[in-house]
């Protein structure tokens, strides 16, 4: 069996960075994912995902992704329950992010020009490739998402 899902998508808005009381950090994102086919207007419609991350990816995504930032990442969807407080169970679907992503990051430059930039970010810091590549100029209106 497998529960693999990837998504590539905006930060719908900034990552919400906690720690548990025995001091795990735990974040949680909105990951705003377009869809392929346009609805019958035309229009591309938007479904957002609650998706979560733990441990050192946690603090990572926390302190390099800000809203409106495009990341692909790599989950699995899990479901869990609680009971409200009428007594009545409530069910929470989101996806946990495996492993440690590899962020996509593509951002408008900050000097105003209206050409985007993409930067490759790997926050495994191991990476032999790191740095090595010029930034490619690229028009968010060109991304097919």
């Amino acid at each position: 069996m497998m529960n693999n899902c990837n998504f590539i998508g905006r930060l719908a808005g900034e990552v919400d960075m906690r720690y548990t009381p025995n001091g795990k950090a735990v974040a949680n994102l909105s990951l705003a994912v377009q869809r392929a086919v346009p609805n019958q207007n035309g229009d591309r419609e938007v479904d957002y995902f609650r998706h979560v991350a733990w441990g050192k990816p946690a603090e990572t995504m926390a302190n390099q992704l800000s809203k409106g930032d495009m990341i692909a990442v790599t989950s699995r969807a899990q479901t869990r329950s609680y009971d409200d407080e009428n007594g009545k169970k409530q069910y929470i679907t989101e996806f946990v992010i495996e492993g440690f992503p590899t962020f996509l990051k593509v951002k408008k430059w900050e000097n105003g020009n209206n050409n985007g930039s993409t930067q490759n970010q790997n926050s495994n810091n191991n990476n032999p490739f790191e740095g090595q590549a010029e930034p490619i100029d690229i028009d968010d209106n060109d991304l097919p998402f």
